[in-house]
């Protein structure tokens, strides 16, 4: 009998059945394509697999014979982005880890590597959701060699990830291994950070004070330690068994992190097709283990960025999730993690408290994970999920795996028979201005419902400009429209973070509603976003207008406006913008679909 709670069982049958037709398909392909490029020894022109290994060095024997299995390098690795800066040393080192076991390695190919921090705010986020695609296209071409046994992807952040597996996922019949890098060392207490950011948007301290607060907190290599869209990605692959289990927030540099990515390596080189262990990319990545990335999300937190790339992602495997599967999910889920922006520690103290092991562990005694998932992990010799309920360790130099236990700090983590609140940290609200996703987890109870006049804009900037002449002193439903994917690609709209915070402690009653993005950093104001339809082609926000009152509540799931919308004219958008590229990404705006499937034009022209 399964111990699965109800909620969980219904929604991943749901799931399943919505999704016979496209996940047979897709399995059936990888199946061929396996087939078709299973010995390239043979079926391989010799001129291409000369060219395949003619720099291959020392390897090239081995390479030339198929004295073992070649993994597949696929790097994110720019030394602008503190997470993918550890990477710069690791080819080396991969390429060492796997001749150890009589295997090779090759860099297969290079993704690009964006970071929202650097771009917030600034017209390069506008690239930013799209980087996705031409990160998932890149990883497409890197593998369309046909060189590979198995793939080691070097990916940690917010679009990376995701456009990582999306286009692995085309090349599903291979095994293929996240290799995190880890976070960087803790820097200033989170809450003095966001005080100084709360205090310049006030006008109290200069630019001088805030960029000293910033750079003692994004510090050196390794992902930035806040719970946003990066580490709920780290999250994610271990609830979907893609990582070595515990792997996610071990630091750079540090022994254990670089015994985990040696036996990462060595892990690759035996779940290939050629040996006892066949574990390709295609069944690890099924409709429980995307039902886990959700949970897991929900449980601790997450960002709400993964409303768009759990949908997008999903799609690569030919899975079919929705809102209304997140939001369902969410009413059974217990939020078990308070990590900053939702509590004060950062994700250094969430691992130092039992992390992601715990998480698993109280989630499969629940009921509410999978643990019957083809996992890539098996350090131990058990099967499923249950390996990531445990914790990497290092005894006397020798890699293992350990039990967690109990949570080491209550105030971050919290078992799920006594959670810090009963749901998870995602709702869907709905009405006649459309669908949108409400992250409840970092909001307080009392501020779940807000009702009051609407104030329009069109532009982030706009909304700071009216902020600073005291225009919006009152209570305000913030409407910023014309945001979403075709529209200007979606841009994050972190900035208006603080501003709306600065009022919310002014005591007013304050919303935010808008068809851009926020990110896992979104804060305590609360926030109906990636509002479908979006404005851009006559959606709901477009008919919006100054003074119309709008009701957002996470109670009732309601977003809706009491004006009568029916006899109104949508609004003028904006004209495209140009300049620093954006204008070469017109085809992914002109492409893109909806933010609940995923908002990409690469997988919408494809038909999947």
């Amino acid at each position: 009998m399964s111990n699965l709670h109800p909620a969980l069982e219904r929604v991943t049958d749901r799931i399943i059945e919505r999704s016979r037709n496209s996940r047979s398909a897709y399995l059936a392909l990888m199946a061929e394509e396996g087939e078709r490029h299973a010995d390239r020894n043979t079926k391989m022109p010799c001129s291409n697999l000369a060219h395949g290994f003619a720099a291959a060095e020392e390897d090239k024997q081995a390479i030339a014979t198929r004295a073992g299995p070649n993994i597949g390098i696929i790097s994110a690795y720019n030394d602008t982005i503190s997470a993918h800066q550890p990477y710069g040393a690791y080819p080396p080192r991969l390429k060492i880890y796997a001749r150890e076991v009589g295997a090779t390695a090759q860099v297969a190919g290079a993704t690009p590597a964006m970071c929202d921090g650097v771009t917030q705010g600034a017209d390069g986020m506008e690239l930013s959701l799209f980087s996705r695609d031409v990160i998932a296209l890149a990883t497409g071409v890197g593998l369309s060699h046909h060189m590979y046994d198995a793939v080691a992807l070097l990916g940690i952040c917010d679009k990376i990830v995701p456009g990582l597996l999306m286009g692995s996922l085309r090349f599903g019949w291979l095994p293929a291994m996240f290799v995190p890098s880890g976070p960087m060392p803790s820097g200033i207490p989170n809450k003095e950070k966001q005080a100084v950011r709360q205090l310049y948007a006030e006008g109290k301290v200069g630019r001088a004070e805030l960029l000293e607060s910033e750079a003692k907190s994004y510090h050196s290599p390794g992902t930035c330690t806040f719970y946003g869209t990066a580490n709920s990605n780290q999250m994610m692959m271990e609830l979907m068994g893609l990582h070595l289990p515990g792997a996610a927030f071990v630091q750079p540099g540090t022994p254990l992190r670089q015994a985990l990515d040696r036996a990462a390596i060595h892990r690759l080189a035996a779940i290939t097709r050629e040996g006892n262990d066949y574990r390709p990319l295609a069944h690890c990545v099924d409709e429980k283990a995307i039902v886990n990335a959700a949970v897991g999300l929900l449980a601790t937190g997450g960002s709400t960025n993964h409303a768009i790339h759990i949908p997008a992602f999903a799609r690569a495997a030919g899975v079919i999730i929705d809102w209304t599967d997140l939001d369902e999910l969410s009413a059974a889920v217990p939020l078990l993690a308070h990590v900053y922006p939702n509590g004060a520690g950062d994700v250094n103290h969430f691992h130092a408290a039992g992390g992601i092991g715990f998480v698993v562990g109280e989630l499969l005694k629940a009921g509410l994970a999978h643990g019957d998932i083809l996992t890539v992990g098996n350090p131990s010799g058990t099967q499923g999920l249950a390996e990531y309920a445990r914790e990497p360790w290092l005894d006397s130099d020798a890699l293992n795996w350990r039990d967690v236990g109990e949570s080491g700090d209550l105030s971050m983590l919290r078992p799920a028979t006594d959670p810090f609140q009963p749901d998870g940290g995602m709702r869907l609200v709905t009405g006649n201005l459309g669908r949108a996703c409400f992250k409840t987890s970092a909001i307080t109870p009392e501020r779940y419902t807000v009702e009051a006049p609407c104030r329009i804009f069109a532009d982030q900037k706009d909304v700071a400009a009216a902020f600073k002449a005291g225009e919006l002193d009152r209570d305000v439903v913030v409407v910023v429209r014309f945001q979403g994917p075709r529209a200007n690609g979606m841009p994050e709209l972190h900035a208006l973070t603080p501003m709306l915070g600065v009022l919310q402690d002014k005591g007013y009653k304050v919303a935010l509603v808008t068809d851009g993005r926020m990110s896992g950093a979104s804060g305590k104001v609360p926030a109906a976003i990636h509002v479908s339809p979006e404005a851009l082609g006559g959606g709901p926000l477009s008919l919006l207008q100054d003074g119309d009152v709008v009701r957002l509540c996470a109670r009732d799931g309601t977003l809706a406006t009491t004006a009568d919308l029916s006899t109104r004219t949508p609004a003028t958008p904006p004209p495209p913008a140009s300049g620093t590229g954006r204008e070469i990404f017109a085809m992914f705006r002109l492409g893109a679909d909806e933010a609940e499937k995923g908002g990409s034009a690469m997988m919408a022209a494809a038909g999947l």
